[in-house]
Parts: structure tokens; sequence; C-alpha cells
């Protein structure tokens, strides 16, 4: 299936100032397929290295010297290397993470060989590191579940991704379309982005297969938890993997995770998910200025798990349950709906910017006020709420536009996408005006350029 990222690697591999470049992300999220498409894909010859499944082949690094290194691997693989028409593939790095030190000898005195690196634990390996990294000589990319968009095209739809790129706001989407979209949106809320999910869904179109893969790749993560001893005991982990399903859309309470542990081993446990980027958490900030996460909240956040299809499994949701109900806000009391906007959103980050989310919340006594997430477009904060069916009140969005003074907001829900002027008047006697476009879930990826479009074709927004 293809990768959007592949366009990034093709990118870096024909760049005059290319670096070794590491590639971090979840297991089972593509990194090592990736890599020997792109090999496949240019014709060049890929040498690859799992240090996890071989941990011997450390030593034919033993050397600082590039050349005798290459030397060691050729002898080794027993194949000529010729560095301009080869790439080194160095994966599960993290077993063997002194290694990253040696790429600086590699980006100084071989720049013509093209190495990539890949870890799924690499966070673990980068916070406990003794070792020198080199910073300037090697670049990163950050890898998610496949997008919406890449999940359209992977199950056959690429002409309805060819009407989501192309698609401006002055054209109305017929309503068969629309239907169409919002089905295939309810599809992905349950197949998900993990690749052998998606692959096992394209080739047999069978949701208790799927159901199979996705409890595999929940038990490769709890497998992964034994990697974490010394750490933190297996159960706390699997109180906090079992809880943020449960948790979506709210603040993150560690005793609804178990209330018979003291929190300390919990934060510690949800730490370590994060890093192994099996979860991600959602601070509260308070979108004063950019960047947003300088004024979060750290006692404030919401979680969301890596893949909304992981989340069905854990739910234990079914394709027929999706497709039964007419809104998705009676599923999970919209809880997958702000799960499947915050995956979305992650993937909108450039390749090479670690992606983070934020939300709102303004937790005055008599005036409480949450909106979902806050994200940058531009030089702009702009507030993006969001509303599992196609109706919903914006009291808390209100209130957020009217104390920061901004005039553009975003509402993600499954209605036909609109966009126009809001003007009201508040509790308090205020007026609050400001613009609004509203998307459906199926056009999240095209979120920046529809905020590009509305910004560039309407006056009062700066």
């Amino acid at each position: 299936m293809k990768r959007d990222l592949t366009h990034f690697l093709i990118d870096w591999l024909n760049s005059s100032a290319r670096k070794p470049l590491v590639i971090r992300g979840a297991r089972q999220v593509g990194k090592t397929w990736l890599i020997r498409n792109l090999a496949e894909s240019t014709h060049k010859q890929l040498i690859e290295l799992n240090f996890e499944k071989r941990p011997d082949l450390e030593s034919l690094f033993s050397s600082n010297e590039p050349k005798e290194i290459v030397v060691n691997i050729a002898a080794f693989f027993g194949r000529a290397i010729e560095p301009t028409n080869t790439i080194l593939f160095l994966d599960e790095i993290q077993a063997a993470p002194h290694l990253l030190a040696k790429l600086r000898w590699f980006a100084e005195e071989m720049p013509q060989l093209p190495i990539v690196a890949a870890g799924s634990l690499l966070d673990f390996a980068l916070a406990d590191h003794e070792f020198s990294m080199p910073v300037g000589r090697i670049g990163y990319m950050y890898l998610e579940p496949l997008s919406f968009e890449e999940f359209l095209e992977a199950v056959e739809h690429p002409e309805l991704r060819t009407y989501l790129s192309t698609y401006h706001l002055s054209r109305k989407i017929p309503i068969a379309i629309h239907k169409q979209l919002i089905a295939i949106v309810k599809e992905y809320l349950v197949i998900g982005g993990m690749p052998a999910a998606v692959s096992s869904w394209v080739t047999k179109k069978n949701l208790e297969v799927v159901n199979q893969v996705h409890f595999d790749l929940l038990a490769t993560y709890r497998e992964d938890f034994a990697k974490y001893r010394g750490r933190l005991t297996t159960n706390r982990l699997e109180d906090i993997l079992t809880s943020i399903p449960r948790q979506l859309g709210k603040k993150f309470v560690y005793s609804h995770a178990n209330p018979e542990v003291h929190t300390p081993s919990l934060r510690q446990a949800l730490d370590l998910l994060d890093k192994a980027r099996v979860c991600h958490r959602v601070f509260a900030t308070s979108a004063n200025g950019l960047p947003l996460n300088a004024e979060i909240k750290e006692k404030f956040f919401k979680a969301i798990l890596l893949d909304c299809g992981l989340v069905s499994a854990e739910l234990g949701l079914s394709l027929h349950q999706l497709s039964s109900v007419s809104e998705l806000t009676l599923i999970n009391s919209g809880g997958l709906a702000e799960q499947l906007v915050g995956q979305q959103l992650r993937t909108l980050f450039p390749p090479f910017v670690p992606p983070s989310l934020n939300y709102w919340l303004r937790t005055e006594i008599g005036a409480n006020a949450e909106v979902d997430y806050v994200i940058q477009h531009k030089n702009q904060i702009v507030p993006v709420e969001v509303k599992a069916g196609s109706t919903g009140t914006l009291k808390s969005l209100h209130q957020f536009m009217e104390s920061k003074g901004r005039d553009l907001a975003v509402r993600i829900n499954s209605d036909y996408p609109t966009f126009g002027f809001v003007r009201l008047k508040t509790t308090t006697g205020s007026t609050v005006k400001y613009f609004l476009l509203s998307v459906p879930f199926y056009l999240i990826g095209q979120l920046h350029r529809l905020l590009s479009e509305v910004t560039e074709n309407q006056t009062g927004i700066q």
C-alpha cells in the first residue's frame, strides 16, 4: 500500500544535503516496509541489519572508521557495497543505541552512503543514552498509522482521495458522495490505520480476521512490557492501556485506571507507554500565544491511543454497530470521535516535526469550559471543536473566542462542510463574532489547505 511519506524519503534520498535519517514511530506502523519499498522503487541495493534479531551484528561497527565498517558489512553479507547505489538500514537500533553516535562519522566522512535507522522503542534509548548524540548531523522522520486519506487509497478509492484533495468550499458535495465518505469513515474507525490491519481488510474483507490482527498487535505491545523490566510492573502498564479507551474525550484520571494503586506508579506507566508511542497525551494549554506547548498545564491532560482500530478492538466495537447508528456520539459518549480527530491531526505535522496535541481548558469556578483541540495554522491559534454528530452546541467555543479575541474557529462533525460568520450575545451581555469553518471527519486531512482558502478570501481574518 502507498504511504505519503514515501515522497519525503525520495526527496531525502536525492538531496545533496542528505544526513543519516532516524525514523521514529510505534511498533508495527510500517517503518521497515517503507525503507524496503524505498529501496525497491529507487532500484537501490538494500543492506538491512536488525539488531533485535541479531545482536551480534553490532560487532560489525567496532571501528569508528566508516570505510572499515562498510568493509565489515560487505564481508558479512557477501555483497559489494557501492555507497551511491546502496541504502544501509539499521533496524531496531534501540537494541544497539550507542551506534547512533557513530552516524556522525558517516555524515562527515561518507555522506554518499544513505543510512536509515529505525526503532520502535527508540525513545527509551534516547532518554537513557550515555553517549554523545550527533546533534545536527542526523535528521528525524516521525511515522504514524495510515491517515484516513491513505486508508482511502488502500481500500481502492483513489478517486475519492483526489476528490478531497481538490475540493473547494464553493463546491457542493453531492449527497451520495457525502454518505459514501461517512460510511468509509466508520469503516476506518473499526479497521484503523495499522498497516497489518488495513492489509488484512483489503485482502480478506473479514472483520473477524481484522479483529484478530488488532488483538495480535495489542499482544505485541503487551509483550514489549517485558522490555520495561526494572522500570515498572506489567500490571500498571496493563491498567493504563485498558483505561485509555474508556477515558477518551475526558481529563485522564489515574484513579479511574486503578483506584487501588498509588498515582506515581500509574503516572510512570503512562509515561512509558507515551515513550513507546502506544498512546499520546493531549495537554491543556492556555493558548495565549505560540508555541502552544509553552503554556501547558501538566496536571490537566487527556489521552488517546495510537490507533482508532485498536481502540475499537479494546471497546469491542464492530462495523455493524457503527453502521447501525446515525451518529458517532452514541459510541463511547463521543470519545471515539475525539480519538479519530486527534489521530488525524497528528498526521498533519511535517514529517520532521514531532507531533503534539493540545486542548483548551478553563477551570474557573462556575465558568468551566473546554475546547477539544487547539492547533497552530501558520501564525494563528485555531480552536477545533469536535461534535460526533451533525449537531451540538458550541458554548465552550464561544467562550474561547470571547476570552482570546480570535476570529477563526473550526468545527469537525459528520455534516456537510460550511463556512460562515457567527455573531451572538453571551450570558455576560458581550458580543462574540468570528468565522467558523465546519468540516466533516473525512476532510480533516485537508484542514490546513481549507483554512488557508478561507483566510485568503475573507476580510477580518489576519
